[in-house]
């Protein structure tokens, strides 16, 4: 049965319409996006990959389209002094759009290019890059992404290129009046390159509705550490984060999430490991409380035998949060020697938080070895009345334990700067609750 069109969609149908003239290249790839997106509409309840993040229901409104002001433009470039960002080749998107003025790419290796996904499309040979065909192609949000897409960073690693600094790819959204913000950046790495990938996507409050991709293409051989933390203030902010990721022969994929201090927030993440011998490695912390509500969903595709792939995620929860965790493995029929590992794991300090875990596995493969596992549980009173024997406050106890459960997700984040970096974040969201 076909669901009427809400106004948020109707809205969006009409922007639509309006704004193609003016799309910026890619307008094949666009329509069809839009037909994909209406056809199955904002994704709800009856959409099994949906079923806990009904964004249909909480999408009450479309918020319009912005580009970034002066006033816009200033408050970003005090937000990126603050982030400290470093040594790092800082890449960033301003309401949607790639801003040159705000990027610090000076210091990129020679051969590295970096530039406006805007420009990069309006070659028609670029725009099967940034739509890798046949992944993700059936969420209806991954399409209205593409159909909308404002802009964002076109990047490319030349073979056996090794990237000493991290590049940030930060996506801002200003404060202000509601508006909404497309954003899909490209990476490519060629054969035998590697590079960190430093991604930082966050709002200035307010109810603001944030739809990025992040396209990555590895070549044979080649090497991705990608690191992202996802901060969208506002009770009624949305945001909704997809990473598309493809793989070659023996490439390498290993990828930390850091979220808190959120509203809404979506991160799905489609990898399809295309050739033999490849590893990929999807890991994240989410600190949650109040009301927030955080969605991690995975689907990993082994196209190719005698690969391996490891998901770990942990979850602290508070207040009345909501959190979910749904990792699905495809293993293709052929795809023998395949090896995989999925596991998550949820403290709950709060009675009144909600935790939804679905792991999945579907093998089509005879000679494999896969296994997930999911686990929901609270503090051991055991362990915090032994830690209060030794001289620690309740409250301290509890602290520690919770610091440990989050470290050994943390541990799993190659760059030890930034490890340090998120393990001091943690620890931060952490005292302020024992403070509580």
């Amino acid at each position: 049965m076909t669901l009427q069109r809400t106004s948020a969609e109707a809205a969006l149908a009409a922007d639509y319409a309006a704004r193609r003239p003016v799309l910026f290249g890619a307008t094949k790839m666009r329509d069809d996006a839009m037909a994909r997106f209406l056809e199955a509409g904002l994704p709800n309840r009856r959409v099994e990959e949906w079923h806990y993040t009904d964004l249909r229901a909480r999408m009450n409104e479309a918020a319009p389209l912005r580009s970034a002001d002066a006033a816009a433009i200033g408050a970003a470039r005090e937000r990126l002094t603050s982030l400290e960002l470093g040594e790092a080749i800082v890449v960033v998107m301003l309401d949607g759009e790639f801003n040159l003025g705000l990027s610090s790419i000076g210091a990129r290796p020679q051969g590295v290019e970096i530039g406006s996904l805007a420009t990069a499309l309006l070659d028609p040979a670029n725009a099967d890059l940034i739509a890798p065909p046949g992944l993700g192609e059936a969420d209806s949000i991954v399409s209205l992404n593409a159909a909308f897409v404002q802009g964002g960073a076109f990047i490319r690693i030349p073979a056996n290129m090794r990237v000493e600094r991290p590049i940030a790819l930060v996506n801002l959204l200003s404060g202000g009046p509601r508006h909404a913000a497309y954003t899909r950046s490209f990476i490519e790495l060629g054969v035998g390159a590697s590079a960190t990938v430093w991604e930082i996507s966050e709002n200035s409050g307010g109810e603001t509705q944030a739809n990025d991709a992040l396209v990555i293409k590895l070549g044979d051989l080649a090497e991705c550490d990608h690191i992202a933390q996802v901060h969208h203030r506002g009770e009624k902010s949305i945001a909704v984060h997809t990473l598309l990721a493809t793989m070659g022969r023996s490439a390498r994929f290993d990828s930390f999430a850091l979220v808190k201090d959120t509203g809404f927030v979506r991160r799905q993440m489609f990898a399809r490991l295309e050739r033999e011998e490849s590893h990929i490695g999807l890991r994240g912390l989410s600190l949650l409380r109040g009301e927030e509500h955080a969605d991690t969903t995975l689907v990993i595709d082994h196209a190719a035998g005698h690969c391996e792939s490891r998901e770990f995620y942990r979850t602290i929860l508070d207040g009345s949060a909501t959190g979910v965790f749904q990792g699905k493995v495809c293993v293709r029929q052929g795809a023998q020697k395949t090896d995989g590992g999925m596991k998550s794991q949820a403290l709950m300090l709060s009675d009144d938080a909600t935790m939804y875990n679905k792991p999945e596995l579907e093998i089509f493969a005879d000679d494999v070895v896969c296994g997930h596992g999911a686990t929901v549980g609270q503090l051991d009173d055991n362990q915090i009345f032994y830690l209060q024997s030794r001289g620690l406050s309740r409250a301290e106890a509890q602290s520690m334990l919770l610091q440990a459960f989050a470290q050994e997700a943390l541990d799993h984040i190659a760059d030890e700067t930034l490890r340090e970096r998120f393990a001091s974040e943690a620890h931060a969201w952490l005292s302020m609750r024992s403070k509580a």
